[in-house]
């Protein structure tokens, strides 16, 4: 099984409300496994939702701030790997020539 933490434990250790972990959830930007009624946090998503709490906490950004944030970067994302891939094929495209 992944590594994993319990939503408790991430409260206690980043010093924040659990209703923002609840919230992130409800919105979608993190996707908590349950457990015997536990909620817990794969390690693998850790960086997403230091980046949410840090943007929330030090930056003051709002939940639908956060949405729109992660909505624009998934997005840029999937322009990049579009771009790799036109890249590419254009490139086997030249070879041909």
């Amino acid at each position: 099984m992944s590594e994993r933490i319990s939503r408790e434990e991430l409260v206690k250790i980043y010093n924040i409300e659990i209703t923002f972990f609840d919230s992130l959830e409800e919105a979608g930007l993190l996707k908590p496994v349950v457990d015997n009624e536990v909620k817990y946090l794969l390690y693998e998503e850790l960086p997403a939702f230091e980046r949410f709490a840090n943007w929330h906490y030090d930056l003051e950004v709002n939940l639908p701030g956060l949405e729109v944030i992660q909505h624009l970067l998934d997005k840029l994302e999937k322009l990049r790997h579009e771009n790799e891939r036109l890249q590419y094929l254009s490139s086997k495209f030249h070879d041909i020539d």
